[in-house]
Protein backbone atom coordinates (compact mmCIF):
# COMPACT_ATOMS: atom_id res chain seq x y z
CA UNK A 1 0.00 0.00 0.00
CA UNK A 2 1.46 3.70 -0.56
CA UNK A 3 2.10 5.27 2.59
CA UNK A 4 0.62 8.75 1.50
CA UNK A 5 0.45 10.35 5.01
CA UNK A 6 3.54 12.27 5.15
CA UNK A 7 3.36 13.65 1.42
CA UNK A 8 2.12 17.23 0.71
CA UNK A 9 -1.51 17.10 -0.18
CA UNK A 10 -1.52 17.40 -3.80
CA UNK A 11 0.84 14.73 -4.06
CA UNK A 12 -1.49 12.54 -1.98
CA UNK A 13 -4.20 13.02 -4.35
CA UNK A 14 -2.11 11.90 -6.94
CA UNK A 15 -0.96 8.62 -5.58
CA UNK A 16 -4.39 8.08 -4.55
CA UNK A 17 -5.58 8.38 -8.31
CA UNK A 18 -2.74 6.16 -10.20
CA UNK A 19 -3.03 3.90 -6.61
CA UNK A 20 -6.70 3.28 -8.00
CA UNK A 21 -5.83 3.88 -11.84
CA UNK A 22 -4.14 0.38 -11.35
CA UNK A 23 -6.76 -1.08 -9.12
CA UNK A 24 -9.22 -0.54 -12.20
CA UNK A 25 -6.59 -2.77 -14.57
CA UNK A 26 -6.26 -5.03 -11.69
CA UNK A 27 -10.00 -5.22 -11.54
CA UNK A 28 -10.33 -5.60 -14.82
CA UNK A 29 -7.98 -8.62 -15.16
CA UNK A 30 -9.96 -10.21 -12.97
CA UNK A 31 -13.16 -10.06 -14.03
CA UNK A 32 -11.53 -10.94 -17.25
CA UNK A 33 -11.11 -14.11 -16.25
CA UNK A 34 -14.19 -14.51 -14.64
CA UNK A 35 -15.81 -13.97 -18.15
CA UNK A 36 -13.20 -16.58 -19.36
CA UNK A 37 -14.32 -19.15 -16.82
CA UNK A 38 -17.96 -18.85 -17.57
CA UNK A 39 -17.15 -19.26 -21.74
CA UNK A 40 -15.52 -22.41 -20.76
CA UNK A 41 -18.85 -23.75 -19.58
CA UNK A 42 -16.75 -26.42 -17.04
CA UNK A 43 -17.62 -23.75 -13.84
CA UNK A 44 -17.95 -20.83 -13.16
CA UNK A 45 -15.02 -19.32 -10.14
CA UNK A 46 -16.44 -19.22 -6.91
CA UNK A 47 -17.09 -15.74 -6.72
CA UNK A 48 -19.42 -15.69 -10.21
CA UNK A 49 -20.92 -19.31 -9.31
CA UNK A 50 -24.14 -17.45 -7.71
CA UNK A 51 -24.46 -14.68 -9.88
CA UNK A 52 -24.41 -16.88 -13.18
CA UNK A 53 -26.86 -19.15 -11.59
CA UNK A 54 -29.34 -16.40 -10.88
CA UNK A 55 -28.57 -15.03 -13.75
CA UNK A 56 -29.31 -17.88 -16.01
CA UNK A 57 -32.51 -18.37 -14.04
CA UNK A 58 -33.02 -14.65 -15.04
CA UNK A 59 -33.14 -15.89 -18.40
CA UNK A 60 -35.60 -18.49 -18.17
CA UNK A 61 -38.29 -16.50 -15.94
CA UNK A 62 -37.26 -17.58 -12.71
CA UNK A 63 -35.89 -14.92 -11.26
CA UNK A 64 -35.37 -11.40 -12.04
CA UNK A 65 -33.63 -10.52 -15.44
CA UNK A 66 -30.47 -9.14 -14.89
CA UNK A 67 -26.67 -10.34 -15.64
CA UNK A 68 -24.10 -11.67 -13.90
CA UNK A 69 -22.36 -8.44 -13.27
CA UNK A 70 -25.65 -7.25 -12.34
CA UNK A 71 -26.36 -9.74 -9.49
CA UNK A 72 -21.90 -9.74 -8.98
CA UNK A 73 -23.20 -6.31 -7.48
CA UNK A 74 -26.22 -7.00 -5.61
CA UNK A 75 -24.23 -10.15 -3.81
CA UNK A 76 -21.64 -7.35 -2.86
CA UNK A 77 -24.06 -5.35 -1.22
CA UNK A 78 -25.04 -7.98 0.74
CA UNK A 79 -21.83 -8.80 1.73
CA UNK A 80 -20.77 -5.52 2.89
CA UNK A 81 -24.64 -5.53 4.49
CA UNK A 82 -23.48 -8.66 6.39
CA UNK A 83 -19.87 -7.24 7.50
CA UNK A 84 -21.95 -4.45 9.19
CA UNK A 85 -24.38 -6.92 11.38
CA UNK A 86 -21.51 -8.86 12.24
CA UNK A 87 -19.07 -5.88 13.21
CA UNK A 88 -21.55 -3.58 14.09
CA UNK A 89 -19.52 -0.71 15.97
CA UNK A 90 -16.11 -1.75 14.81
CA UNK A 91 -17.15 -1.96 11.51
CA UNK A 92 -15.04 0.91 9.49
CA UNK A 93 -16.97 3.46 7.41
CA UNK A 94 -14.19 3.43 4.87
CA UNK A 95 -14.91 -0.20 4.42
CA UNK A 96 -18.23 1.60 2.61
CA UNK A 97 -15.92 2.21 -0.39
CA UNK A 98 -16.14 -1.74 -0.85
CA UNK A 99 -19.52 -1.08 -2.48
CA UNK A 100 -17.84 1.35 -5.03
CA UNK A 101 -15.25 -1.93 -5.81
CA UNK A 102 -18.47 -3.88 -6.52
CA UNK A 103 -20.05 -1.99 -8.66
CA UNK A 104 -17.40 -1.33 -10.67
CA UNK A 105 -16.30 -5.24 -10.13
CA UNK A 106 -19.83 -6.19 -11.68
CA UNK A 107 -19.75 -3.92 -14.15
CA UNK A 108 -16.38 -4.93 -15.30
CA UNK A 109 -17.58 -8.59 -15.75
CA UNK A 110 -20.55 -7.54 -17.74
CA UNK A 111 -18.10 -5.52 -20.55
CA UNK A 112 -15.72 -8.89 -20.52
CA UNK A 113 -18.76 -10.88 -20.81
CA UNK A 114 -19.85 -9.02 -24.10
CA UNK A 115 -15.96 -8.45 -25.43
CA UNK A 116 -16.12 -12.46 -24.65
CA UNK A 117 -19.40 -13.18 -26.45
CA UNK A 118 -17.96 -14.01 -29.97
CA UNK A 119 -15.74 -16.69 -28.53
CA UNK A 120 -16.56 -20.43 -29.36
CA UNK A 121 -15.53 -23.30 -26.82
CA UNK A 122 -17.43 -26.21 -28.74
CA UNK A 123 -14.81 -28.52 -28.04
CA UNK A 124 -13.02 -29.86 -24.75
CA UNK A 125 -9.61 -28.77 -25.34
CA UNK A 126 -11.08 -25.22 -26.33
CA UNK A 127 -13.11 -25.26 -23.19
CA UNK A 128 -10.43 -26.60 -21.08
CA UNK A 129 -8.15 -24.13 -23.08
CA UNK A 130 -10.35 -21.18 -21.69
CA UNK A 131 -10.37 -22.18 -17.94
CA UNK A 132 -6.72 -22.75 -17.55
CA UNK A 133 -6.13 -18.81 -19.27
CA UNK A 134 -9.53 -17.40 -17.31
CA UNK A 135 -8.34 -18.75 -13.83
CA UNK A 136 -4.54 -17.43 -14.95
CA UNK A 137 -5.98 -14.25 -16.06
CA UNK A 138 -7.88 -13.91 -12.44
CA UNK A 139 -4.80 -14.99 -10.41
CA UNK A 140 -2.52 -12.10 -12.22
CA UNK A 141 -5.29 -9.63 -11.22
CA UNK A 142 -5.86 -10.96 -7.56
CA UNK A 143 -1.87 -10.63 -7.00
CA UNK A 144 -1.96 -6.93 -8.40
CA UNK A 145 -5.23 -5.51 -6.54
CA UNK A 146 -4.05 -7.38 -2.91
CA UNK A 147 -0.68 -4.99 -3.68
CA UNK A 148 -2.72 -1.96 -5.12
CA UNK A 149 -3.44 -1.85 -1.01
CA UNK A 150 -7.03 -0.07 -1.00
CA UNK A 151 -9.78 -1.05 0.30
CA UNK A 152 -10.77 -4.88 0.92
CA UNK A 153 -12.92 -6.32 -2.08
CA UNK A 154 -16.41 -7.37 0.19
CA UNK A 155 -15.55 -11.11 -1.04
CA UNK A 156 -12.48 -11.11 1.34
CA UNK A 157 -13.81 -8.67 3.59
CA UNK A 158 -16.34 -10.90 5.18
CA UNK A 159 -14.38 -13.58 5.95
CA UNK A 160 -12.04 -11.44 7.46
CA UNK A 161 -14.76 -10.20 9.13
CA UNK A 162 -16.24 -13.20 10.50
CA UNK A 163 -12.34 -13.84 11.54
CA UNK A 164 -12.55 -10.81 13.68
CA UNK A 165 -15.65 -12.37 15.90
CA UNK A 166 -14.55 -15.89 16.11
CA UNK A 167 -10.77 -15.92 16.20
CA UNK A 168 -10.25 -18.31 13.40
CA UNK A 169 -7.30 -17.78 10.78
CA UNK A 170 -8.47 -15.88 7.41
CA UNK A 171 -7.43 -18.97 5.32
CA UNK A 172 -9.90 -21.20 7.06
CA UNK A 173 -12.37 -18.67 7.17
CA UNK A 174 -11.68 -17.85 3.48
CA UNK A 175 -12.58 -21.64 2.41
CA UNK A 176 -15.22 -22.14 4.75
CA UNK A 177 -16.87 -18.74 2.87
CA UNK A 178 -15.94 -19.71 -1.04
CA UNK A 179 -17.11 -23.54 -0.21
CA UNK A 180 -20.50 -21.86 1.32
CA UNK A 181 -21.31 -20.06 -1.89
CA UNK A 182 -19.95 -23.03 -4.18
CA UNK A 183 -22.84 -25.07 -2.21
CA UNK A 184 -25.40 -22.38 -2.61
CA UNK A 185 -24.44 -21.88 -6.01
CA UNK A 186 -25.09 -25.96 -6.14
CA UNK A 187 -28.39 -25.79 -4.64
CA UNK A 188 -30.10 -23.15 -6.94
CA UNK A 189 -28.61 -25.35 -9.84
CA UNK A 190 -30.98 -27.49 -8.58
CA UNK A 191 -33.93 -25.29 -7.61
CA UNK A 192 -33.68 -23.90 -10.78
CA UNK A 193 -33.01 -26.01 -13.00
CA UNK A 194 -33.37 -29.06 -11.54
CA UNK A 195 -30.13 -30.98 -12.12
CA UNK A 196 -26.31 -30.39 -11.69
CA UNK A 197 -25.68 -27.57 -14.22
CA UNK A 198 -21.73 -28.20 -14.79
CA UNK A 199 -21.81 -24.90 -16.26
CA UNK A 200 -22.29 -23.40 -13.00
CA UNK A 201 -20.81 -25.31 -10.73
CA UNK A 202 -18.25 -28.13 -12.59
CA UNK A 203 -14.70 -29.24 -12.59
CA UNK A 204 -13.29 -26.16 -13.64
CA UNK A 205 -14.82 -24.85 -10.17
CA UNK A 206 -12.88 -26.88 -8.62
CA UNK A 207 -10.03 -26.31 -10.41
CA UNK A 208 -10.12 -22.45 -9.73
CA UNK A 209 -10.68 -23.07 -5.97
CA UNK A 210 -7.21 -24.34 -5.63
CA UNK A 211 -5.05 -23.29 -8.86
CA UNK A 212 -5.56 -19.48 -8.50
CA UNK A 213 -4.09 -19.63 -4.84
CA UNK A 214 -1.29 -21.58 -6.37
CA UNK A 215 -0.54 -19.23 -8.87
CA UNK A 216 -0.62 -15.89 -6.52
CA UNK A 217 2.02 -17.69 -4.40
CA UNK A 218 4.16 -18.24 -7.27
CA UNK A 219 3.43 -14.52 -8.64
CA UNK A 220 3.96 -12.73 -5.55
CA UNK A 221 7.88 -13.18 -4.97
CA UNK A 222 8.16 -11.74 -8.99
CA UNK A 223 6.25 -8.48 -9.18
CA UNK A 224 7.72 -6.60 -6.30
CA UNK A 225 8.04 -4.06 -9.80
CA UNK A 226 4.33 -3.54 -9.31
CA UNK A 227 5.24 -1.71 -5.96
CA UNK A 228 7.23 0.52 -8.21
CA UNK A 229 5.33 1.37 -10.07
CA UNK A 230 2.79 1.45 -7.46
CA UNK A 231 4.75 3.98 -5.54
CA UNK A 232 7.07 6.01 -8.32
CA UNK A 233 5.35 7.83 -11.59
CA UNK A 234 7.01 10.73 -11.80
CA UNK A 235 5.66 11.60 -15.82
CA UNK A 236 2.26 10.96 -14.75
CA UNK A 237 2.86 12.86 -11.39
CA UNK A 238 3.72 15.97 -13.48
CA UNK A 239 1.14 15.58 -15.78
CA UNK A 240 -1.21 15.54 -13.37
CA UNK A 241 0.41 18.14 -10.73
CA UNK A 242 0.58 20.19 -13.68
CA UNK A 243 -3.09 20.35 -15.08
CA UNK A 244 -4.27 20.56 -11.67
CA UNK A 245 -2.27 23.74 -11.36
CA UNK A 246 -3.44 25.27 -14.84
CA UNK A 247 -7.37 24.05 -13.36
CA UNK A 248 -6.73 26.36 -10.36
CA UNK A 249 -4.75 29.28 -11.93
CA UNK A 250 -8.35 29.22 -14.78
Amino acid sequence: MILTCNLPAKSRVVSFVWQHILLLVSLYLMTLGVALCIKSALGSSVISSLPLSFSLAGALGKMPAMTVGGYTIMMNFIFVFLQILILRKQFNPLQLFQLVIGFVFGWLIDINMFITSGLACDEMWSQALAQFAGCTVMAVGIAFEVRCGSVTMSGEGLPVALCRVTGMAFPKMKIIVDTTLVALALGSSFLFFGEWNWSIVGPGTIFAMFYVGYVIKLLNPHIEWFDRVLAYTPGFKRYIVGLARFIYKK
